[in-house]
This record gives C-alpha cells, structure tokens and sequence, in this order.
C-alpha cells in the first residue's frame, strides 16, 4: 500500500489510524467496530453498483445481510483534506479473486473521532452475476426468424427447456441431475421465431416455489428499484435482468404470483396471461393446475408486441372496472392510498366480490401444495438435502397434504371459480399486485411471512379463475414502487394491455 497525500504533505492527525482500523474491521467482518466508524444518524450515505444506502441503521443492516466483504487488499491510498476536520480518501481495492476497484470515502472528524459520513464502493468488474444468471451469452441463443421482436433479448426463467441445456430449476442438484434439452420449450421457439434472441438462462427460486426471490443456493438478486430490498420471485432473475437492462424481456413463470410480485417490487410491466393460453410445453411444472407463463418489460409497447407473440389471437372483451375495498384493505395503508388512488381516477365502481377470501385461499394453496408435491416429491426424496431454506420448510408442509384434503380443496376452488365469475363477468378487477413494497433482505420472519400471506390472498384470485392480471407501474411510497393489478375476463390479455397501457 502506497499513500500519497494531495500536495505533499502529512494527512490530518489520526486519520490513516482510523482508515486502517476500518479496513481491518472490514476484512474481519467485524460489524460493531465498522459501526462506529460510520457517523451516526440519517445523513451518512453509502453507494456501490446495486445502489444507494441511505442512514446509518440501514447501512449497518446491510452489512448484517452481507456476510463478510471479498478479501482484498490495498493498492495505492490518495488523501485530500478538505480542511483540519474533513478529508477524501480515494483507494484502489486489489481483489484477492482478482480485477481492481476503487473506494471513495469522505471522513469528517466528529466529537474528536474520524467517521466515515459518505462511501461509494466501486468493486472489481463483475462479467458475470450468478444470483442473475445461470448461463449468459452474446447471445446465448440466436433469434430464428424475423419479426416483431427483431432486436429484443430475453431473460428466459430456469424452468424452459432451452435447447443445449438443462433446466436448473434454482436447484444445482436438480440442474445436474436434468438431461440437455434437445428442443425449445413452446413459449421460448415462439420469442425465437418472432426475431427475439435469448441473452441468458435467468435464476429462479427453487423449483419456483416461492414469491420472495431469494435463493439460499445462488443468493438474492439485487433489487434494482430499492437497495436492500428483495426483488420478488420466482422469476426474479428474469425481473432483475429486465430492470437491469441486460435484456429487454423477461420469460417467467406465475402460478401464484411470480410475475405480479416481482413486477410491482421493481416498477416493472408484467403480464400473466390466460391459464392454458400458450402451450406450456417444455416448461417445468409446480402446480400445473395453476401454472401459466408470464412475461416482464420496462415498458407496455415491447409488453404488448411480445405477448402478441405468445397468445396469438386472444381478444376477449372488457367491461367496466371494479374494486373491492376488502380486499385494497389486505394491503398496507401506504400501497391501499395509491391502490385507491387508482381506482378513482379510473372511475373504478365499488362492489363486494362475496367469498370468503381465507377460504377461498386456504383451498388454493391445499390445491397447489398437493400438485407441488405429485409433481416434484418423488425427486426430493430422493435427494434430501437438495432443497433448502423455506422452499424446502413449504415442500415437507406439502408432503402433508393428502388425497381427501385436495379433493375438498378441488370441490371449494370450483364454488369459488362460479362465484368470482358470477361477481366480475366481462369486467376488470383493480387490485394490489402485492400486499406491501418490497421487504427489505434483513426484514424479521414473522414480518415477511405477514406480508407473504396478504399478498397471497390477492394473487390467489387470477389463479382461481385462470383468468390473466396485468400488473402496471402504479406510483411511489417513500421511494419504493408499488403495482396495480388488472384482472381481466379470461381471454382478454391483450385487450388489458390495449386499454391500460398508460
């Protein structure tokens, strides 16, 4: 390590002792004395390529999250005093997995002590994110025709068949232990021939089971949108590289809503089409019942001609927009404001859907639990191990599951698919796409499971009656995006998108 100090001479008194301390407590992963180095309160702010941190408390939980920084070394250390008590260190950051890095960090002499007030860390080039990607080309696969998606590149959810490789499914055990696809799934060879390229196999979580998009496998994406925060999933690598800008489309996956959430965490468009709509072969199963594919966008034109592709030619019809504050009450009180908000503007007429909405999930998730596990818990059981985290707590509560419980569960979604499309008919419910703003990475279990059962409630509904939801851009709440979701008679994809495309 070099230092070199603007102008030649000596760096105020004691601040290379307190830049050392902190780089030793950085590299022991030692969080209370990183703490103290960091200036108290709301102002000190820390940057790097996932985003901004903004107050001590989150700073510090950040660092919580992390587990431990890359080890690293310092190359050369350049000081600026600004005056007696403030000064800019710039450092290169040597990684011990090699590149370099930069660190910029203002210091500002606090009651006697040095503390860092600002930080932006610059770390090496990263050329490849695998909590993103699982495979990643330029492109990795080319279009095969030409069309209205010449140009586009898509994130395809490690759940299609991909022809050249297996499908991971967020699982490496399962992604080992999967045969290379000799074809395209449907959904993929249809984005292909409408001129699209596949820029990368995305992750997902595993075996899509899930609505967080966090994998304790690969790691949580970063959420473009909020730092700190989780993206949303399942498709959340799909979502991700679509906010990111490392493709234009995300193929994903909904079932109870993978689209929708991760779509109204990040700002995004996202669109569950019909139930049956477009063939789902080649794609991966959890609750075939329910499953459907989805697509995400950062805008509604590119959403449209790409669903275009998809569903061919649905165009069902839209009558009148409805809300039920029952069920905007599900969300919290700042995403129920812009939610109504919404609803007003459109001049959204108020009605009461008249299920018992606890049912009426209680019988979804009994359904998709029960095909969740005829469909994925021979192949667990026979790698124990293999999933893990909540993802593998949800498929052990689903081997619970019998035949008698998923045949009332069966009989009850039938009486509540009538009831639902005796409520709406031609018309379109406006909806929260999820419960809350995305939760932060640190967020307690007890608040994440609160938030995940509200917005279940919500996504449940599309899943009941097969019906599609388009989420849109809806607004802010403090800084943070929030959804509104569209359900529309079944058929109606792209009369949604038609409509409501600003």
């Amino acid at each position: 390590m070099r230092v070199l100090v603007a102008g030649g001479g000596a760096a105020p008194e004691g601040l290379l002792e307190a830049f050392a301390a902190y780089e030793r407590a950085l590299m022991a992963d030692d969080l209370s004395a990183m703490d103290a180095l960091f200036a108290p309160g709301p102002d000190t702010v820390r940057g790097d390529r996932d985003g901004l941190l903004v107050g001590h408390e989150q700073i510090s939980e950040f660092r919580r999250f992390r587990g431990g920084a890359p080890r690293r070394e310092l190359g050369d250390v350049h000081v600026q005093a600004v005056d007696g008590d403030s000064a800019v260190i710039v450092a290169v950051t040597l990684a011990a997995r090699g590149g370099r890095g930069v660190q910029t960090q203002l210091w500002r002499r606090i009651e006697g002590s040095w503390r860092v007030t600002a930080a932006q860390v610059g770390p090496p080039a990263q050329t490849f994110d695998a909590t993103v990607w699982r495979a990643v080309g330029s492109p990795l696969v080319a279009s095969t025709g030409r069309g209205p998606l010449t140009g586009e590149t898509v994130a395809v959810k490690d759940v299609y068949a991909v022809a050249g490789f297996s499908i991971g499914a967020g699982v490496p055990e399962h992604q080992a232990d999967s045969p290379v696809q000799t074809e395209h799934a449907a959904a993929v060879a249809r984005l292909l021939e409408a001129g699209a390229a596949v820029a990368g196999i995305a992750q997902t979580d595993q075996l899509a089971y899930s609505i967080a998009g966090t994998n304790e496998h690969h790691g949580a994406p970063v959420n473009p949108a909020l730092t700190g925060a989780v993206p949303g999933g399942s498709s959340s690598g799909s979502a991700v590289a679509v906010s990111l800008g490392a493709a234009t489309i995300g193929l994903g996956t909904d079932t109870a809503g993978s689209i929708r959430v991760p779509a109204s965490y990040q700002g995004l468009w996202g669109l569950r089409t019909t139930h049956g709509s477009v063939p789902t072969a080649g794609l991966l199963p959890l609750a075939p019942d329910f499953d459907t594919v989805g697509l995400l966008t950062r805008d509604p034109e590119r959403l449209a001609r790409a669903a275009r592709v998809l569903v061919g030619g649905n165009g069902g019809g839209l009558g009148d927009l409805l809300t039920d504050p029952s069920l905007t009450a599900l969300a919290q009180p700042e995403v129920a404001a812009v939610v109504g908000g919404y609803a007003d503007r459109r001049g959204a007429q108020q009605i009461a859907l008249g299920i018992d909405l606890d049912m009426a999930y209680e019988a979804f998730r009994v359904h998709q639990a029960y095909q969740a596990w005829q469909t994925h818990g021979p192949w667990i059981e026979e790698h124990p191990g293999a999933v893990i985290g909540a993802a593998g707590q949800r498929f052990a509560i689903a081997s619970r599951v019998s035949a008698a419980e998923d045949a009332a569960a069966l009989a009850a979604l039938g009486q509540f698919r009538a009831a639902l499309d005796a409520a709406l008919g031609e018309a379109v419910l406006v909806l929260p796409s999820a419960s809350s703003v995305a939760p932060s990475l640190t967020a307690p279990a007890a608040e994440v499971d609160a938030i995940r059962a509200a917005t279940l409630r919500l996504t449940c509904l599309a899943g009941i009656t097969g019906r599609p939801a388009l989420s849109v851009p809806g607004g802010w709440v403090d800084g943070a995006p929030v959804g509104i979701c569209l359900v529309g008679p079944r058929g109606s994809d792209l009369a949604l998108l038609a409509r409501f495309h600003r």
